[in-house]
């Protein structure tokens, strides 16, 4: 009965592993500062203060203020819009829906890197953000060689690495998982996403808060309704059970 109090982890042992092993990982590729002291990305003003009209020009600018958080030199990154004219929805043999099409698209050519965007994400601040932040992360892995693209957790390692560089809430709050892309963990029989879950994106964003020691940071309204009590589970398990490998350096 009193187990009903005890704090438990939001998600399984085998996602859990992998989330602490990947932060691990891009602590050692990126830094553990870019982790633990810059500020979690808002949608707001402060961070993003040029208006968003919708026009190439407008979604330009945003990719170059996106790039500087990600540690890109916008003159690196080309940006092509296009539309997606496939509006056909489609289901697998569960009945789950399958992905017609991509919000955004990573490029690597000789010698620059083109980002695509779909139209229908311009007007919509938080996505399009987190679909830039997103395909950044990509060229931050495979275009810089850190990854070969390959990898068995290639879409989740990158957009673990948007969480890493600050851009969680804006992936978490609309995660693009679907339930028709699971496989299985390597070596067990977990269901494993093709990409980052609610769940995960709340125990990576946990272990933000708790790195910074706040329960309840600043940044928590700004998490979606879905997202925030999988976030306080997540935070609550960190702060009083330690149970991480990725821990902050005062309790490794």
């Amino acid at each position: 009965m009193f187990g009903w109090f005890k704090p438990h982890c939001p998600v399984d042992v085998a996602t859990k592993r992998w989330v602490e092993n990947r932060l691990q990982w891009l602590s050692r590729e990126f830094g553990r500062d870019t982790f633990t002291r810059r500020a979690v990305i808002l949608p707001t003003n402060d961070f993003f203060p040029d208006p968003m009209d919708g026009t190439e020009a407008s979604v330009r600018n945003l990719l170059d203020q996106v790039c500087g958080y990600m540690d890109v030199n916008p003159s690196r990154v080309e940006l092509e819009l296009f539309t997606n004219k496939n509006e056909l929805w489609l289901v697998n043999d569960d009945g789950k829906y399958l992905p017609t099409g991509a919000a955004g698209l990573y490029d690597e050519q000789i010698g620059k890197t083109v980002i695509h965007i779909e139209t229908s994400e311009m007007m919509d601040l938080s996505g399009l953000v987190g679909t830039m932040a997103h395909e950044l992360s990509h060229l931050r892995l495979m275009g810089e060689r850190r990854v070969t693209g390959d990898e068995y957790d290639n879409e989740l390692l990158t957009d673990l690495t948007a969480v890493f560089h600050g851009f969680g809430i804006f992936l978490g709050n609309s995660p693009r998982n679907w339930d028709s892309q699971y496989s299985v963990w390597p070596g067990t029989d977990i269901k494993r996403p093709e990409y980052m879950t609610l769940p995960m994106f709340a125990y990576a964003l946990a272990h933000t808060a708790w790195f910074r020691g706040q329960r309840k940071p600043d940044w928590l309204p700004f998490l979606s309704f879905d997202l925030r009590p999988c976030f306080k589970q997540g935070v609550r398990y960190l702060m009083e059970t330690r149970d991480s490998t990725f821990a902050p350096e005062n309790l490794a």
